[in-house]
């Protein structure tokens, strides 16, 4: 029996990866500024309302206030209205249950912070800083995604991350890893716990009824790179545990040179358990979205 893998809203993107991108496992997409990384994943979370019922779900990293404009994009693309789930709003947990109130479509983790997110630009008392902030704002991201997830929500897009020297210097990569193998790779009712602590037992009830299964759930995840040019991104380095090590695939896009003019060009450099077009197909960034030209 074949894999169900989900469809990315780009059909031939959807053919050089053999279907799809497989649920349950991380794909890394990278690349420059500005080279069309934010329209595939939001191509990719709104094919989940047809393959799934569900539009996926937006969480933006960004730390510096820069918008990554995700809610023109979607209204331009799809006239996809983007319903905010705000970080330092109060959470009614008893609302989780009704789909109307709890769906929402997109979070701003650190919105407005406007620090720097490396370690070795940090003092000691800024990295401390840095992990209290994050651990202020757990339970709104954990209640962000459970929240979706209890109402058929099955794939997740993760942007904003500023690119470092080192993955292991970013309080962004530290903060992805926690959201990823304690939230997203985590069976439901354990997340269930983590949400609802105390209340746990006054819920357990509706936990079981909304049960979901982790190993279903998307994880596209935009990384913004030095590199622009896609020979230097096809030549960098995957260090040893970093997050691309561990990704199931790796989507690069990257500028071209072709004569005298630049273009966009995308390459699939990993896709694990599957055949896989090697090849460096062009793009362009239309009214519709990103539209390969193979």
């Amino acid at each position: 029996m074949a894999e169900l893998r989900q469809q990315t809203g780009i059909p031939e993107l959807d053919e050089m990866l053999s279907g799809g991108l497989l649920p349950g496992k991380l794909t890394v997409v990278l690349g420059a500024t500005g080279i069309g990384k934010t329209q595939l994943g939001l191509q990719f979370a709104q094919a989940g309302l047809q393959q799934e019922g569900q539009a996926g779900i937006l969480f933006d990293m960004a730390t510096r206030g820069d918008s990554q404009s995700h809610s023109d994009y979607a209204e331009r693309l799809f006239q996809w209205k983007l319903r905010e789930q705000l970080v330092d709003a109060p959470f009614d947990l008893d609302q989780i249950w009704d789909a109307d109130l709890a769906r929402k479509d997109y979070q701003h983790l650190f919105r407005q912070c406007g620090r720097r997110v490396t370690r070795r630009d940090m003092e000691l008392d800024e990295w401390k800083e840095w992990k209290l902030e994050f651990v202020k704002k757990l339970d709104a991201a954990i209640a962000y995604f459970y929240a979706n997830f209890v109402h058929g929500v099955r794939r997740t897009v993760i942007d904003g991350i500023e690119p470092t020297e080192r993955a292991s210097d970013s309080f962004q990569f530290h903060a992805f890893e926690y959201v990823y193998h304690q939230i997203l790779r985590k069976e439901c009712d354990w997340v269930a716990r983590d949400l609802f602590r105390a209340q746990f037992r006054s819920h357990q009830a509706e936990v079981e009824q909304h049960r979901y299964d982790f190993q279903q759930i998307g994880c596209l995840l935009l990384l913004t790179t030095h590199e622009v040019m896609l020979d230097d991104l096809i030549q960098r380095p995957i260090e040893s545990g970093d997050v691309l090590s561990n990704a199931n695939t790796i989507i690069l896009m990257g500028k071209i040179r072709e004569g005298n003019r630049m273009s966009r060009a995308l390459h699939i450099a990993k896709h694990r358990g599957s055949p896989v077009d090697e090849s460096l197909v062009p793009y362009e960034i239309q009214e519709s979205g990103l539209q390969l030209l193979k």
